[in-house]
């Protein structure tokens, strides 16, 4: 015969998960902003190349990303890319939360070495194409970094950030491919399929970094509010 369970013990046991839950560490949640459209935005590979800024329509944009996040009721920090675009985006945003946006290289866009400042239509039409589209892991741009590379660069970046910031809300204004390749990660999603992932000019993709794992909150959001966003 099986045991009926007291309800003396049964709320004991209810209280004793609920303290072990108040002891964990509240997660950092990360909100991932790709920069807004540039003159190039579809066209080429920009890359690292200096001298990028936005468009006027990625400029707009930005005004409604920097909107969308001061909704929040606490941002902790406002990192950046080096490269104009990203800081150009970080700029509303920074206003908005009355904080100076702080440049982070590991943020940086993936170094695309001899592509860099190719045009995409060029690009399509040569072999190694299919292997950066179907199989990311095992490309290397000529002199530049390959995919992998790149997906422990902004992992590292984003854990040591969250560790600076334990418990807290921050932003970081970074590039398309990154941004991919750190929700592929936080989703447990290996990197040969971060391609399926779309990451939209200025859009808002929310992870909540947790001591036991990451939780996805939102990918590629483009509009709506952010303050409904918590783990459930």
């Amino acid at each position: 015969m099986a045991r009926k369970t007291s309800p003396k013990s049964a709320a004991s046991k209810t209280a004793a998960r609920k303290r072990a839950a108040a002891k964990q560490p509240k997660p950092t949640t990360v909100l991932f902003v790709r920069h807004g459209q540039t003159p190039t935005t579809g066209r080429s590979l920009p890359g690292r190349a200096p001298g990028l800024h936005l468009a006027d329509e990625g400029v707009r944009q930005a005004e409604r990303a920097a909107e969308r996040i001061a909704e929040l009721t606490t941002v902790d920090a406002l990192y950046c890319s080096p490269l104009e675009r990203t800081r150009e985006t970080a700029k509303p945003i920074g206003r908005a939360l009355g904080m100076r946006p702080k440049v982070e290289r590991g943020l940086l866009e993936c170094d695309f070495g001899d592509w860099t400042g190719a045009e995409l239509k060029d690009l399509f039409k040569l072999p190694e194409w299919r292997t950066v589209q179907k199989a990311p892991s095992q490309f290397r741009f000529p002199n530049g970094e390959s995919f992998t590379e790149m997906q422990a660069r902004i992992t590292g970046t984003v854990d040591r950030l969250c560790k600076q910031h334990p418990g807290g809300t921050i932003v970081c204004v970074s590039h398309a491919d990154p941004i991919k390749a750190a929700m592929a990660q936080a989703m447990g999603t290996h990197i040969d399929l971060f391609q399926r992932i779309v990451i939209s000019t200025c859009s808002i993709s929310v992870v909540a970094y947790a001591t036991d794992g990451p939780i996805v909150l939102a990918v590629n959001s483009t509009g709506g509010s952010l303050k409904e966003l918590t783990p459930s």
